[in-house]
């Protein structure tokens, strides 16, 4: 079972991965991409990658809007390192799509 970081490590965590935010024992943040297209495009590359990790999301798509909330299930729906990893996955994922 993955251990939860405290507030103070996941802050910390968080200031190497822009534009994501803790609030409500979770990880999160909002993409905007060009069109609904981009947006399910950039879902299933994130999908593999979730897999790899055997970690897997809350998303959320709104035309070209993706919200992605990560927790660890296994460690009471709190933030653990399995949640800061994932999250510079999606961002290099994010990244390489411009």
């Amino acid at each position: 079972m993955s251990e939860p970081l405290t507030e103070n490590k996941i802050q910390a965590a968080l200031a190497s991965l822009s534009g994501w935010a803790f609030a409500d024992d979770a990880i999160s943040k909002t993409y905007r991409l060009g069109s609904f297209t981009e947006a399910i495009g950039f879902i299933t590359e994130m999908a593999f990658a979730c897999e790899r990790a055997n970690h897997h999301p809350e998303l959320s798509n709104v035309y070209s809007t993706v919200t992605i909330r990560l927790c660890t299930h296994d460690a009471g729906g709190k933030v653990t390192e399995k949640d800061i990893d994932l999250a510079g996955e999606i961002e290099k994922l994010a990244k390489k799509r411009g």
